[in-house]
């Protein structure tokens, strides 16, 4: 995980997982190797009560992939945590802190992170346009976004 603010200034402290932690956001590095992630997402599950899982796999050949990267690229939160476990490649994840900052997250294979739910942010892929990831649920009506700003229909 890479980690900083995305609008850095001079005298800032860099960003940590103190100011993830004080925004509720989580922060794991698992292995990757099924027989060593799959009894930790088992306990994460148990204790947060995700009861559903899926894979998704993004990448250039994803049909309708601007579209889906759309989707995420504005600000929004859920009702439900926001829980990715990336298993290939690397995303970015924004998200407000405390005082209504952007803390910049690349996330990479091993990392894990929940957004809680109501935690405004955002999701981007890196110039690779690949990231392979686990996602956790309680329930999947609560992964339905909720823009802060609502997107405005392109002008004519």
């Amino acid at each position: 995980m890479q980690l900083s603010w995305l609008e850095a200034q001079a005298n800032d402290a860099p960003c940590t997982l103190k100011d993830l932690e004080a925004a509720g956001v989580t922060y794991a590095f698992l292995s990757t190797d099924p027989a060593q992630f799959e009894p930790q997402l088992a306990q994460l599950c148990e204790s947060k009560g995700y009861v559903a899982r899926d894979e998704v796999a993004l990448s250039e050949n994803t049909p309708n992939l601007q579209g889906l990267k759309d989707k995420f690229k504005d600000e929004h939160l859920h009702t439900d945590d926001e829980v990715r476990f990336v298993l290939e490649g690397a995303g970015i994840f924004d998200i407000r802190s405390v005082d209504d900052r952007w803390m910049h997250i690349e996330v990479e294979p091993g990392d894990v992170l929940v957004v809680p739910a109501g935690r405004n942010h955002r999701f981007l892929l890196t110039d690779a346009c690949r990231i392979r990831c686990v996602r956790l649920f309680r329930d999947m009506a609560g992964w339905t976004p909720v823009y802060r700003h609502p997107p405005q229909p392109a002008a004519l």
